[in-house]
């Protein structure tokens, strides 16, 4: 650790009681230590990003590890059986969202066997680094600090700020959880490894660990393994406590003294933020060859015993939560710590990636909040606010649904830390009301988008449909000049002297000339024995025509043949000479 390394501060900030001393005491409890539940349901969309298709369907035998969800596209992640046994059904279930809404999950029952697919580790070293990123997509690694981004995606090198430098955020500020410090605690080196795959991957030169200070196990852990690995590039920090430290913006502040304005990113400023767990999975995914199929997760609250559990995604939260000891008055769930997390609709949702801490939230521990008061435009909120906004503001714009005005206050650079509602004096929950106008901004902008794809579907078929129209008259007119051209022919023929030979007619292009000039030709022909008829003074043989359904042009040719006939043996008449008897 470097003692000497200059830190900063950021803005606001509050200082919650922690409550982590209770499960922070005992060791992490392993995979193989736990039960399997009677069934596991694994949500598809675990992730940022598309939806995975399934790939498997109802009544198929899956093994552990084997990918269930394919990634769709390349901004989404794939999803796994997090053990052997059989599909019961792929069908929408409710899923770890406060809002009670159904995703679709593959419903696993497992027959105990725990048999994994087969696994191989990655030889990353020698392989393209796109070719690595496609293996982290495809084995369902995400960020485990919460915001579960895709890590493939933010591990993308080459922008056009370089990268300088990898942050590692093991502050974990948040009341209650202590996932990250058992991890550094108990699998140092294995966060380490995963480390030194990110920083090859970006090109990064420094990586900085930032723990809080109250963690003194696992700083003096990590620091004894950046030690062991002669790396001087890794570098151990320890951070004041204070929430939210473990922010990302706020330890790349504290860290590097970087500040990253409302509407940018950090990597414009060459640096890049990753969760301690997200290194551990990145580990076991190339090094191990296993799929992101658990995680560490803090079970506290109105429990017997708080403690940290490897649990497989899927296993529904009751079933954990039993494991440590479910007190009888435990009144709902809470998904993440008291400042950020949400209230589960049911007991049974199922763990994913997503999960760091179950509260088992009760009266004792969680009273029902005061009554909201009107806000007195005290400020204390935009003292609190980590990310410099006006909360007081927003929450007015917000409450009159003016949706335009509130992002004018870069409603969308709010992390939702809940600070302001904490020192709120009148009670408001303000972040309640940030999260209503960002969920009614996106519903607008989705409805704007599929308004507009709709327009310009109807102008694609307009267009076409007009295109279709000319094309058909062009053909349509192309066919008429023909059969005008083939009846002119005969009539040309005929008006020339007898004993002259005739010139043979100019062939017409197509289908529709031919069949005209066959019909021309039937025509002379009959004209000719009409003629030779008259004037041996028989009457000439009228051949029964044959009945077919003709078209419109050859209709018209056929009339004007007819026409052509009565022209001819006009002229032969007259030219006929009298006969006295």
């Amino acid at each position: 650790m470097n003692a000497l390394r200059k830190l900063f501060t950021f803005n606001g900030g509050v200082k919650p009681a922690t409550n982590k001393a209770e499960s922070s005491r005992d060791p992490i409890v392993r995979l193989d230590q736990l039960p399997l539940p009677p069934q596991f349901v694994v949500p598809l969309h675990q992730s940022v990003g598309g939806i995975p298709q399934p790939l498997v369907t109802a009544g198929e035998r899956v093994l552990k590890g084997q990918r269930i969800g394919g990634s769709d596209g390349n901004f989404s992640s794939a999803i796994h059986a997090p053990t052997s046994g059989t599909v019961i059904a792929v069908e929408p279930r409710v899923m770890a969202h406060t809002s009670g809404l159904t995703m679709l999950s593959v419903v696993i029952e497992p027959d105990g066997k725990d048999e994994w697919v087969e696994i191989q580790p990655l030889d990353w070293r020698s392989m393209d680094a796109n070719a690595v990123r496609d293996w982290l997509r495809d084995a369902g690694v995400v960020g485990l600090g919460g915001a579960v981004f895709p890590s493939h995606m933010k591990l993308m090198a080459g922008r056009k700020t370089p990268m300088k430098t990898l942050v590692i955020n093991g502050a974990e500020c948040e009341p209650f959880i202590t996932c990250d410090d058992l991890l550094m605690r108990e699998r140092a080196d294995k966060i380490i490894a995963g480390i030194r795959i990110m920083r090859e991957l970006l090109g990064a030169p420094e990586v900085l660990i930032g723990i809080e200070d109250n963690k003194p196990e696992a700083i003096a852990t990590m620091t004894a393994a950046c030690t062991a690995n002669a790396d001087a590039t890794i570098q151990t920090i320890a951070v004041p406590t204070r929430y939210p430290a473990g922010g990302a913006k706020q330890l790349i502040r504290v860290l590097t003294g970087i500040e990253v304005p409302h509407g940018q990113r950090s990597t414009d400023y060459g640096v890049q933020c990753f969760n301690v767990g997200t290194a551990y999975a990145i580990h076991e995914a190339i090094d191990l060859g296993h799929p992101l199929i658990s995680r560490m997760v803090t079970i506290a609250g109105n429990v017997g015993q708080p403690r940290n559990y490897e649990v497989l995604f899927g296993t529904p939260m009751d079933f954990i939560v039993r494991q440590a000891g479910w007190k009888d008055d435990t009144n709902a769930f809470i998904m993440g710590g008291p400042m950020m997390g949400f209230r589960m609709p049911a007991f049974d949702v199922p763990v994913i990636k997503a999960t760091n801490c179950i509260i088992a939230a009760s009266p004792r521990l969680f009273a029902p909040p005061p009554p909201e008061m009107p806000c007195i435009r005290c400020g204390e909120c935009a003292r609190a606010c980590p990310t410099d906004l006006q909360p007081f503001e927003m929450y007015w714009h917000s409450r009159a649904k003016n949706f335009g005005k509130v992002q004018e206050y870069n409603l969308f650079d709010c992390i939702e830390c809940g600070c302001c509602s904490y020192v709120c004096p009148s009670h408001i929950p303000l972040v309640d009301y940030y999260r209503f106008s960002k969920t009614e901004i996106w519903a607008r902008e989705r409805q704007k988008n599929a308004a507009d794809e709709a327009r310009v579907r109807f102008e694609q078929r307009n267009e076409r449909a007009e295109r279709e129209k000319r094309e058909k008259a062009e053909k349509l007119a192309a066919r008429t000049a023909a059969a005008r051209a083939a009846s002119a022919a005969p009539a040309a023929t005929t008006a020339d002297s007898p004993t002259a030979p005739e010139a043979p007619a100019p062939t017409p292009a197509g289908d529709d000339g031919k069949k005209a000039l066959i019909e021309a030709a039937i025509a002379r022909a009959k004209a000719k024995k009409a003629e030779a008829a008259g004037t041996e003074g028989e009457a000439p043989v009228v051949e029964k025509p044959v009945r077919k359904v003709l078209s419109e042009e050859e209709k018209k040719a056929l009339i004007d043949a007819a026409l052509e006939r009565a022209k001819t043996k006009k002229q032969a008449a007259a030219e006929k000479p009298v006969t006295e008897e």
